[in-house]
This record gives structure tokens, C-alpha cells and sequence, in this order.
């Protein structure tokens, strides 16, 4: 982030940040600043769905900002362009977020760092405990960010990926593909004349990824399961 931000100020470009998947993730610039994933750029975005480490009831989401007029306008637009009742400054939508989802959210919010300290429990042990497995490959962690773990996502070696899901399953182990389609085959990307071996690590990647099990209220038991089935399913290979 610190030189996509670099770039962005020499460049006049307006940084908006997705954070779906990084809600309470923190990023350290190399003056040993700290920033939460959302704050560094103009605007930061979120996802509220109930599988997201901060999960509504239903559908949800949020944008954040420290400017006052991309506020007004935010708030003018999720609602139906008004900012008085009846007059419509902008073209807008109704995208307010209703109060269960809100009373939800407010509840949940105090538990956040917790949960993301729970997550990050169970993917230390899944590291410790598949760390000696040279058939798969574990997520990586950088040194100037911390990780939430909202999936733990192995890469699975030698084509091996399938054939593993499916041996996890016939355990009563879920687990799934994120994400099994790159953007560049999508049908609605094929007017820029992509092929699949355009971006061959893309590709690749779509073929190895496999999440594991991942939720902040594991118990030892279920992960000993999982790990032991991993394991067994690589010794038989």
C-alpha cells in the first residue's frame, strides 16, 4: 500500500480500498506507522455478508471516509439522492442499511478483535500442524501487515487438489475453491481477447487453491480431524 499510495499522489489517481476480506487488518508503512486496511486510501469499502469476520444477518455493506464532501455525496446517492426528503440532488439508489443489519453490526463490532484473534489461533495451528506436509503450500504472512484469516487457503501441489476436496468430504470435512474461474476467462471479459494461458499463474493458482475449514469458534477436536485427514490423504499418495 505504501507505494501504490506513493504512486497515487505523484500521479493524482484517488485510491479506493476493498477490504471484504481484511476488516481489522493492519498495515505498517516503514516509519512503523500503523493503519487500519481501510483508512489509507480516499475511500474504503466493506462487505457485511454473514460469512465476512464482521457478518450481518443478511446482505450488508459500508463505505468509509475522512472527507466531509465525498461523505455528503455517499450518503446523498445510498439514498436515492436525497439529502432533503423529496429532493433529489443526485442520481442515486436505495442502498440504506436496515436496522436489524445495523443492530446486528453493533453487537458484533466489540467482538471483532477477538474473533480475528481466534481466527488467527486456529490458522497458527494449521501452520504448525501441515508445516512438514511438502504437498501443499501454506498462505503466506508479510512482515508489514498482520492477517485476519478470513480463509485459510492452502495451495494443493501435482493436480492433487480435486482428488484431496473430495477425500476431505467423504471425512464430513467442508472445504472450498476461492476462486475456481480467473476474471481474464470470465464471459464478460472476453471482449478484451484474453486466453487462459495469458496469465498462466492465475491459472495455475485457480487449480491449486483449496480453503480450509475457518471460523473463530473451532474446537481442538475439529481441527485435529481436518489435519489428520490431510495427512492421511498424502500418505496414501
Amino acid at each position: 500500500m505504501e507505494n501504490i499510495m506513493k504512486l497515487a499522489r505523484e500521479r493524482g489517481i484517488y485510491v479506493i480500498e476493498d477490504t471484504a476480506q481484511a476488516t481489522g487488518t493492519e498495515y505498517i508503512f516503514s516509519d512503523g506507522t500503523r493503519k487500519k486496511a481501510g483508512t489509507i486510501g480516499i475511500i474504503g469499502t466493506t462487505s457485511f455478508f454473514p460469512s465476512k469476520n464482521l457478518g450481518c444477518y443478511g446482505d450488508g455493506g459500508a463505505l468509509f471516509t475522512s472527507d466531509e464532501a465525498i461523505a455528503g455525496k455517499i450518503r446523498s446517492i445510498a439514498n436515492h439522492g436525497m439529502k432533503v426528503k423529496y429532493h433529489h440532488d443526485d442520481i442515486g439508489i436505495n442502498s440504506r442499511l436496515d436496522t436489524i443489519q445495523a443492530a446486528v453490526l453493533n453487537v458484533k463490532l466489540k467482538y471483532l478483535d477477538r474473533f480475528n484473534a481466534a481466527r488467527k489461533s486456529v490458522a497458527d495451528f494449521y501452520d504448525k500442524a501441515l508445516a512438514g506436509c511438502n504437498s501443499i503450500i501454506l498462505p503466506e504472512r508479510s512482515s508489514f501487515s498482520s492477517h485476519i484469516f478470513h480463509q485459510y487457503t492452502i495451495r494443493v501441489k501435482n493436480g492433487k487438489r480435486d482428488e484431496l476436496r473430495k477425500f476431505l468430504d467423504s471425512a464430513g470435512i467442508p472445504s472450498m475453491i476461492y476462486y475456481p474461474v480467473p476474471l481474464h476467462v470470465q464471459d464478460a471479459y472476453r471482449y478484451l481477447g484474453y486466453g487462459e494461458n495469458d496469465f498462466p499463474v492465475t491459472s495455475l493458482l485457480c487449480k491449486e487453491v483449496l480453503s480450509l475449514p475457518m471460523h473463530p469458534d473451532m474446537e481442538q477436536e475439529q481441527l485435529d480431524h481436518i489435519v489428520l485427514n490431510i495427512l492421511k490423504f498424502f500418505l496414501k499418495q
